[in-house]
């Protein structure tokens, strides 16, 4: 048990700095930017592994010890447990003088009578008679205990915890979970899990390989937040509809409504839908010289939790018309970076700075930079959906064209008669589906081991003894009664057996 303690202790120690530093498990770019931020100190720090605790050798090590010392102390317990219930309760001592509690007295009553009487008062306990050659006095005797389910509760709190740690392990190895945004009331407002490249991030245990999701829609109709006067959000909603297995094909008016909030998922079979948060994806629409239109809405990075100024890039191919080249067509893309505000506030000198005054979309705004050039989708390396590579700017494949504050249908002509409109915004939700077949086994171990535990505190082992002797007068009854675990109440329960078997009247109350 000591073992088991102190290696609960270091568990609980280990996992101080994944409370404390950022996890690659949760997000890797932190753990990036600490990296680059902070030099030697954090590269001593990944090569301990601190930044992938839970998943690090040396947590996973102290995990396994605690799971087998948990096991090496409940095995020998639970055989001297049964050991000890089968047994009777063991004899009085010699001298009843030296315990705690204790007392004599003579009833008017023969031997055989006061027997009687003594298991009748002590009914329910486990009650043990002892012949006066077998008695320590060599009298007739009496031992009786209760209390014997505290040691049981106590290995039933062991048991839910060695539960506990085996079904969260089994579950790291069967989960799965996946994040995506999905931009509320838009044309493509359907999530799908049915392919892992369906998620903008998507982590698995090691069982999982991703070719057996399981298979439903969830089609994002609205997204709708309360926020208190300060700005704090109140409360996410979001309607949505959902179908799954063969009723995925089924057109979007059949399948089943649900209203999603936070702390309210959706659960499909063994799934939990969560709407995790959100924020802004602005439109814009790219009006060509030759008349042909283009319009993308792409949603931006929330930089402010409280106010939701957000920052994104969007890429813009011209029409394959006009460029039959394919170079000559990249050389000519559009890209679009900047802020948006869903209530803009203009600050700086001659009001041109860009800030929001609140979270809700009222007064929509953008302060961006229009660039002609290409915008790298070619390059084949991997390209960030909120920011541009500065390096496409720094060789001057990328030309910076304006800079423009644009209202909600306000537009700006480059100078080849292009028209870059910004037509408003729509809200996405950000989804988290988690799949986890032992979450009810989870739950079901944590009742038991909170109900050994509660067990173990209540339910006090305690002993009584009674010795009886025949006297001229009657008989002799002494009693002697001893708490295996705390006192506290326990004397109040001896009085009353020793009361009970001298025939006392119980002590009125003040």
């Amino acid at each position: 048990m000591r073992t088991a303690l102190m290696l609960l202790f270091l568990l609980a120690l280990g996992a101080i700095p994944g409370a404390l530093l950022p996890q690659r498990s949760l997000n890797e770019t932190k753990v990036d930017e600490y990296l680059a931020a902070n030099g030697e100190l954090a590269k001593w720090y990944d090569r301990f592994q601190l930044f992938d605790v839970f998943s690090s050798q040396w947590f996973t090590a102290i995990y396994v010890l605690l799971f087998v010392s948990l096991i090496g102390c409940i095995l020998p317990r639970s055989w001297d447990h049964y050991q000890a219930w089968k047994a009777d309760p063991i004899r009085a001592p010699r001298n009843f003088e030296r315990l705690p509690l204790h007392g004599s007295g003579v009833v008017d009553k023969p031997l055989a009578e006061v027997e009687e009487d003594v298991r009748d008062a002590l009914k329910g306990w486990r009650l043990a008679s002892y012949t006066p050659e077998q008695d320590r006095a060599g009298k007739r005797s009496f031992a009786a205990e209760r209390g014997y389910s505290r040691e049981l509760f106590n290995l039933i709190f062991h048991l839910g915890l060695v539960g506990i740690l085996a079904t969260m392990a089994a579950g790291k190895m069967v989960y799965y979970e996946g994040q995506v945004i999905v931009v509320a009331g838009a044309e493509n407002s359907e999530f799908c899990n049915t392919a892992v490249a369906n998620f903008d991030s998507f982590r698995a245990g090691t069982l999982v390989d991703g070719t057996k999701l399981n298979p439903y829609c969830v089609n994002v109709k609205d997204f709708s937040a309360e926020y208190l006067p300060n700005g704090q959000a109140k409360m996410f909603t979001s309607n949505v509809d959902y179908a799954a297995g063969a009723d995925i094909t089924k057109p979007h008016s059949e399948w089943s409504s649900y209203t999603l909030k936070v702390n309210h998922p959706l659960r499909i079979g063994e799934d939990r839908v969560y709407l995790q948060g959100h924020g802004f994806a602005p439109r814009f629409t790219v009006k060509w010289p030759n008349g042909e239109e283009r319009t993308q809405m792409v949603q931006f990075r929330p930089d402010d939790p409280t106010f939701f100024l957000s920052s994104g890039v969007m890429r813009f191919d011209p029409p394959a018309g006009m460029y039959p080249e394919l170079k000559d067509r990249r050389a000519n893309g559009i890209a679009i970076q900047g802020l948006f505000a869903p209530t803009a506030q203009w600050t700086g000198e001659n009001g041109a700075l860009l800030s929001s005054a609140y979270p809700a979309m009222r007064d929509p705004a953008v302060a961006i930079d229009i660039y002609r050039g290409d915008a790298g989708l070619d390059s084949g390396r991997g390209q960030s959906i909120f920011t541009l590579d500065p390096t496409l700017m720094h060789t001057g494949v990328l030309q910076k064209l304006e800079r423009v504050n644009l209202g909600v249908g306000e537009s700006i002509t480059l100078d080849d008669g292009t028209v870059v409109t910004f037509e408003g915004a729509n809200e996405f939700a950000n989804l988290q589906i988690s799949h986890d077949p032992t979450q009810v086994w989870v739950l079901v171990t944590s009742l038991i081991t909170l109900a050994g535990l509660a067990g173990s505190l209540f339910v006090k082992r305690r002993r009584v003894w009674v010795r009886l002797s025949p006297t001229d007068s009657g008989t002799l009854i002494e009693t002697a009664g001893l708490a295996r675990t705390d006192r506290a109440g326990w004397g109040e329960e001896y009085e009353r057996i020793h009361r009970r078997l001298l025939g006392l009247p119980e002590p009125e109350e003040d």
